[in-house]
């Protein structure tokens, strides 16, 4: 049996967003990190990030009303403890950006411009115009770059967790010691590993057709934790971002909620009617979820394809200050609007996964060596409903808590004993590629046609019933063909397809973004939705 190539580090990071790479800067005086991105290093979804990040900054504001505005957005379902640590530590977090060189949008008489968005009480949303996780990213990854300590790892897809069990003589998922990744260049499997191990994979909003997300969110992370034996909760809870742009030819091109924070309104195309007072009275500064189940509301009692953002009532100039990128991009060709002049035609499309697997305060997952931190995490800052401009914070509390929890508790951590390298003795390549790309698409098509932004029981069960084959035609293929980041990919789709439906079914009330028809109501207590694993065998021919 060859052995695949083995590459050791104190700390491996999956993921090189928010999350990976504020943990990295984090280590990297005192430790060698390794931060393995499955496509370039900037693929992932901080990039594409155009509001901001919420924190308070503003004279008057205060971190009450920052909490409060978080716990009534998640529909109570939030833990007050996380949110007060993540809002209480947010401040510090943006000057550790700035003095990375992020060039927050200057305030005529303030240091920085504040924007308000849906939910929010306050000003309190700093930005870099509509580009903010771009110039963070750039700013995290040149840092990172520049450190000796820190190896950024492209084109590589985590496989799977190694624990205790693929250990020279040991079995068990006690123990995470990093993880088995393929080369998408070479198709070659590496194991990497290091005394503790932090997920920052993002989420899972590419299960649906219509998706703000880069291709990679798929749920990888949560996955990868669920099958090593972490618990995750809170599945159910994926928001809609209201105002995705409608175009055949541009995909998944975001709105920023911005926009609507700046006096955006929406409207009926065929009318020009406003909509929003009918349904709640913040209007278009509803939170997410209040706001795209309006719109797919009006779509569907009119039969429509899309609805009307339109700014179009403000300055020109103050338009092209506050929102450039999305000026230059819809004015091109393809799209042909002149924000200025023209509504934006928008649909809602899936944006974020809230739930994922279960941290505390440090970002400990269930596992010993194993951390989470960022979108892959349910730590409980947000609830039933994510606050707008609250994720690109939450992965920059996190990754630096993840990071000195290592730290501090450096010298208990165990180095990791010798690992079984990769098996592929007994698979061989596959001559059927289309199995994979039509599962694909096909988990993507039922996860938006049966559980949505509105949902029922019987659509649910239909979804449960659909993942189930899947699973098992999936699983089947994995164990005979060798990996491929496609397969890698599917593997996973299913995985938390099935854990969003299980949750969808657990819960037996419409709260925040679950809101079934045969539940419309809300239950006095608001509890979160767990679910446990049962640790299975492992496919045969692999470790």
């Amino acid at each position: 049996m060859a052995k695949s190539p083995q590459q050791d580090f104190d700390v491996i990071i999956l993921g090189s967003g928010a999350a990976g790479l504020s943990a990295a800067l984090a280590l990297a005086p005192d430790r060698r990190v390794a931060v393995l991105a499955k496509g370039g290093i900037s693929s992932g979804s901080t990039a594409w990030a155009q509001g901001g990040i919420a924190a308070v900054l503003e004279p008057g504001d205060t971190f009450e009303s920052h909490i409060e505005d978080t716990i009534v957005a998640g529909a109570g379902l939030n833990n007050r403890a996380t949110v007060e640590f993540v809002v209480e530590n947010a401040p510090a977090a943006i000057e550790r950006l700035a003095a990375l060189g992020v060039p927050f949008s200057p305030g005529e008489t303030e240091r920085w411009h504040l924007t308000r968005e849906g939910g929010h009480s306050h000003r309190r949303i700093v930005h870099v115009d509509d580009a903010t996780g771009w110039a963070v990213q750039q700013a995290l990854e040149k840092a990172a770059h520049d450190h000796p300590n820190i190896s950024l790892i492209p084109d590589m897809t985590a496989i799977d967790l190694v624990t205790d069990r693929h250990a020279e003589g040991q079995s068990g998922p006690q123990r995470v010691w990093g993880a088995y990744a393929v080369d998408a260049q070479s198709g070659h499997v590496s194991l990497f590993t290091g005394r503790a191990t932090i997920l920052a994979t993002g989420g899972a909003s590419r299960a649906w057709v219509y998706s703000t997300n880069p291709r990679g969110s798929t749920g990888d992370g949560i996955a990868m934790a669920w099958r090593a034996g972490c618990r995750v909760s809170n599945m159910e809870f994926n928001q809609f971002h209201p105002t995705c742009l409608y175009n055949h030819e541009v995909k998944n091109f975001l709105i920023t909620e911005a926009v609507r924070g700046e006096g955006g309104k929406l409207r009926i195309p065929t009318t020009g009617r406003r909509f929003m007072p009918r349904f709640d009275p913040r209007e278009e500064l509803a939170p997410r979820d209040i706001v795209a189940r309006a719109i797919d509301h009006e779509l569907k009692r009119l039969g429509l394809d899309y609805v009307h953002l339109d700014i179009s009532h403000r300055d020109p100039e103050f338009i092209l200050a506050h929102f450039p990128n999305i000026a230059e991009r819809l004015a091109r060709p393809d799209v042909g609007i002149d924000i200025t002049r023209d509504p934006i035609p928008v649909v809602p499309a899936a944006h974020y996964t809230c739930g994922g697997v279960v941290v505390d305060l440090d970002g400990r997952t269930d596992l010993d060596g194993l951390y989470a931190a960022g979108e892959v995490t349910q730590s409980g800052l947000h609830g039933a409903n994510r606050l707008a401009s609250n994720s690109v914070l939450e992965c920059l509390v996190f990754g630096l808590a993840a990071a000195r929890h290592i730290d501090a508790g450096w010298r208990d951590l165990p180095p990791p004993p010798a690992i079984r390298p990769w098996d592929e003795s007994r698979v061989t390549h596959s001559d059927e590629e289309v199995v994979v790309h039509h599962n694909w698409r096909e988990i993507r098509r039922f996860m938006w046609d049966y559980v949505g932004i509105v949902r029922t029981t019987k659509r649910l069960e239909r979804a449960l019933n659909r993942v189930n084959l899947l699973r098992q035609e999936t699983e089947e293929y994995y164990g005979n063909f060798r990996v491929t980041p496609d397969l890698v990919e599917l593997r996973n789709l299913v995985e938390v397809s099935s854990l969003i439906v299980r949750s969808a079914l657990a819960r037996k009330e419409s709260r925040g973004l679950h809101y079934t028809l045969d539940y419309p109501d809300l239950l006095p207590e608001a509890v979160d939705t767990i679910l446990v694993p049962r640790i299975e065998p492992r496919n045969q021919g692999k470790p």
